[in-house]
């Protein structure tokens, strides 16, 4: 059950607090002065905060007030805190408010609205320690799972992130072909690289090819090498990219764009090891953990005759699906920061923009973000204008501070 600490020297007020709350079974702490508050604060479990403002030692400055607000913040930065007074210079509760007091209220209070204020405090204290609590649970799991497996420094936050990684480091040692599926930009090649680090192979080569950067009359030879004439401007053998990858692992990024005799040769080598160099006839082996990605829909080009149907079972024995950015958002700001590097800090609203955004380029356009904001900022805090969001984003990220803010706790 949630408690409400009461700091006040007045014992009548401290007696009156306590009543109304015990009537709407909260339950409360007294506390007769800031020493003793904060004791409490030290030794239990407290939920929000309802302290004066003006002590006997100061009763019309309320610098004793602040003084004890100041300390309540450095012990719990995110305990709810309602001042109540009846002297203190709305100036001075506005300032202490934009410091991150909850609500201000005079003496005497009503007590239908600091009843609905605390209620509504108490919730959102009840979210944030919620949240608190499956951050670090997701933490301990983060740790657990980066002590047992390279990770290679993949960057997140998010559950979904998190069953992507341990579904790549559980197949990691099964020698067989993984199909990674996802947009582009979300990361598919950091998945390949977690699995080649945590295999059998992992001292092997680790070769790459971006089947969408290939022109299609060269990807054969790119794959399994070229004999010197057997095309034109083929000087000289060609060592092919399987060959290269022998006793280690390749990642054929973007399959869907190998062409059908392509496909055919590389169901030749998952079935039985074996190739030829484009132009010859001598067949050769290679020991190779196959990794390939895509970003469309390989079951679709299989129905349009694009696609091996008997290849794309070949290559799917494990698939590993990489959920886009906007469904991963507790990843956007550990990424962010750690593109910004150590001599950028974001602001707040920068924050809450990048928080709101899209992202239909996934991690690329973040990265590309981050790396222009750098570049134009003038100062070490990255600003909304450095980011190049647009003000409606803002403007509707703002509107819901309070969950952010939560969110962020």
């Amino acid at each position: 059950m949630a408690t409400v600490l009461i700091i006040d020297d007045n014992p009548d007020v401290g007696k009156a607090l306590s009543l109304l709350l015990d009537l709407q079974g909260i339950d409360s702490e007294v506390a007769e002065s800031p020493a003793d508050g904060l004791d409490i604060i030290r030794s239990q479990q407290i939920d929000l905060v309802i302290q004066d403002m003006n002590f006997q030692e100061d009763t019309t400055s309320g610098k004793e007030g602040v003084r004890l607000f100041e300390d309540i913040r450095k012990l719990d930065p995110g305990l709810p805190v309602i001042l109540l007074t009846a002297w203190t210079h709305v100036d001075t509760a506005v300032e202490l408010m934009k410091a991150g007091a909850a609500d201000y209220l005079g003496k005497p209070w009503d007590d239908d609205k600091l009843l609905v204020s605390v209620q509504n405090l108490l919730e959102m204290n009840a979210l944030r320690l919620e949240n608190r609590r499956l951050k670090s649970h997701r933490h301990k799991r983060r740790e657990k799972l980066a002590q047992q497996f390279d990770l290679c420094g993949t960057i997140y936050e998010s559950d979904a992130m998190h069953s992507v990684l341990t579904l790549a480091t559980q197949v990691a040692h099964a020698e067989v072909p993984v199909l990674i599926t996802g947009a582009n930009g979300t990361g598919k090649d950091k998945v390949a690289q977690v699995i080649q680090a945590n295999s059998s192979c992992s001292d092997g080569p680790f070769v790459t090819v971006n089947m969408g950067a290939l022109p299609k009359d060269l990807m054969e030879a790119e794959l399994f090498g070229a004999t010197a004439g057997a095309f034109t401007g083929a000087q000289k053998n060609r060592i092919g990219r399987f060959e290269s990858a022998d006793c280690g692992t390749i990642f054929l990024d973007e399959i869907g764009n190998l062409s059908l005799e392509g496909q055919m040769k590389l169901l030749r080598v998952l079935q039985t090891g074996e190739f030829e160099r484009l132009g010859s006839s001598r067949t050769q082996t290679a020991r190779v953990r196959v990794i390939s990605a895509t970003n469309s829909d390989l079951i679709e080009a299989i129905s349009a005759g694009e696609f091996r149907e008997d290849l794309f079972y070949r290559l799917n024995v494990i698939q590993i699906d990489v959920p886009p950015l906007a469904e991963r958002r507790d990843d956007i700001l550990p990424l962010a920061v750690h593109f910004l590097g150590p001599d950028h800090t974001l602001s707040a609203p920068a924050r809450r923009a990048l928080l709101k955004h899209s992202w239909p380029g996934n991690i690329r356009e973040l990265q590309n973000m981050i790396s222009r904001a750098r570049l134009l900022s003038g100062s070490a805090e990255i600003s909304i204008a450095d980011l190049g969001l647009e003000d409606d984003d803002v403007a509707e990220s703002e509107s819901t501070p309070d969950k952010t803010a939560i969110e962020a706790a």
